[in-house]
């Protein structure tokens, strides 16, 4: 029988089932100690404790899991002066270390953008990193493509 290799997917938030997102809420409680027994955990996000057994080693946060990883994102923006490096400034306030980049030639004033960065301990949040880069002027999407 051949080996079954995991799959792994990047989805945003608003895509994930509500079970999910309160297995991660459950998670949260017990690690900061505010709760102390999975009980109490998943009474307070109204989940049932067999919802967080069957979920919990498959949902995780982005950001938990990046240290030490390559990822690389694609953005499409805007063709102005300036913007490249607002971006570029994000990443370095975050301190992801920056391995490729490059951009397409801008068509009807847009340009692809594909971004690979290195996370290293200290670098910040990544998952926050690209909401502060979507939430520019003249940023269409930012799409995380793979991360290894």
């Amino acid at each position: 029988m051949p080996e079954e290799k995991s799959k792994y997917f990047v989805v945003k938030q608003k895509a994930v089932p509500e079970v999910l997102l309160k297995v991660v809420e459950a998670k949260k409680l017990l690690e900061s100690e505010r709760v102390m027994t999975v009980q109490e955990a998943t009474e307070r996000v109204g989940i049932s404790r067999s919802s967080f057994y069957k979920y919990k080693e498959d949902i995780f946060p982005f950001y938990d899991n990046t240290k030490g990883k390559t990822v690389t994102f694609v953005v499409q923006m805007d063709d102005e002066q300036g913007l490249l490096s607002d971006l570029l400034h994000i990443v370095a306030v975050y301190k992801a270390n920056i391995l490729t980049i490059h951009q397409s030639i801008p068509v009807n004033g847009v340009a692809t953008l594909t971004l690979s960065v290195e996370v290293k301990d200290n670098t910040g949040n990544i998952s926050k990193m690209v909401e502060e880069i979507e939430e520019q002027d003249g940023i269409h999407y930012v799409k995380i493509v793979s991360r290894e």
